[in-house]
């Protein structure tokens, strides 16, 4: 009769990591601190269009942060609705945009060209940058990037609010039972819910990593270095579904698949490895607008 059995490992914390440092809208980075111990020292950027959550660690500054992402100080007050007196602390969650620019959320009556007369910015970037057409209507409620775009000093007013409840987001998401299949079928689960919706599963390096369900690659991160950082994920992959869901798989130490790739549920992607913030070979793996399963 087959039986369980723990992994033969002394150390408690074995094949865990990376998510106590990212959360994010579709991409997160929250690491403890860079190569070289500050967040300042970060120097990959393969943000690839994906706007990303960042938690304010202890000793972050607006300055950091931007200098991080490569974007100016004005993108991230702009995108968070505050002024050019704010400050941040830890815990705060902040929105960052992949470019320059500004984040409008779609009013009643707005259009591409009026947007573009109100943020002095291209409609022709606008509608490449938000992979729209031209003459298609704006849907009410979404959030478009305007990439150098720029706020008119009047319209930033009050402090703002910072988004400071990851919780209660992962909390609304909705449970969409059997539509995703579990990435490394032969690990075991190291660790439950945490960081941005994720969990850890534990597997020997090399071991094959599969997609959780049909869908685009959007991200295809890879340095063939020892011990790649990247924010913590180290070497990894990011998905998006057609049910506007998105999978990210961390940690690995092979990449088989390029961004702009369509792949299948059950394809292998990549291969279990203990890149980043990571103490152990294991799968950190991520649903972004669903409730992780495993």
């Amino acid at each position: 009769m087959d039986l369980l059995e723990a992994a033969a490992n002394t150390d408690p914390k074995v094949a865990r990591g990376g998510g106590d440092i990212t959360i994010l809208d579709d991409a997160a980075l929250l690491p403890d601190a860079g190569p070289s111990g500050t967040i300042a020292d970060i120097q990959s950027n393969d943000y690839q269009g994906a706007m990303t959550m960042y938690v304010v660690r202890s000793g972050d500054t607006l300055p950091q942060i931007a200098k991080m992402f490569q974007i100016s100080v004005n993108t991230i007050l702009s995108a968070n609705s505050l002024t050019g007196g704010a400050s941040v602390k830890e815990g705060d969650t902040l929105v960052i945009l992949p470019v320059d620019g500004v984040l409008h959320k779609v009013k009643k009556g707005d259009t591409l060209q009026g947007l573009a007369r109100k943020y002095a910015a291209n409609v022709s970037d606008i509608l490449e940058f938000n992979d729209l057409v031209a003459g298609q209507a704006l849907v009410v409620g979404d959030n478009i990037v305007v990439p150098n775009g720029k706020e008119r000093a009047s319209s930033t007013s009050g402090g703002g609010k910072i988004i400071n409840s990851r919780a209660r987001l992962i909390a609304s998401f909705p449970s969409l039972a059997g539509y995703y299949q579990n990435p490394l079928p032969e690990g075991h689960k190291t660790q439950g819910i945490h960081g941005y919706n994720g969990v850890d599963i534990g597997a020997p390096k090399g071991s094959s990593v599969y997609a959780a369900a049909d869908g685009v690659v959007v991200t295809s991160h890879f340095r063939p270095l020892d011990d790649p950082w990247f924010g913590g994920y180290g070497n990894y992959i990011d998905i998006n579904h057609p049910n506007g869901t998105q999978t990210r798989y961390a940690h690995l130490s092979a990449v088989y698949v390029a961004v702009g790739a369509r792949v299948s549920q059950g394809q292998p992607i990549g291969e279990v490895g203990n890149t980043g913030h990571s103490t152990g070979p294991h799968l950190h793996f991520e649903i972004h607008g669903a409730k992780n399963p495993f």
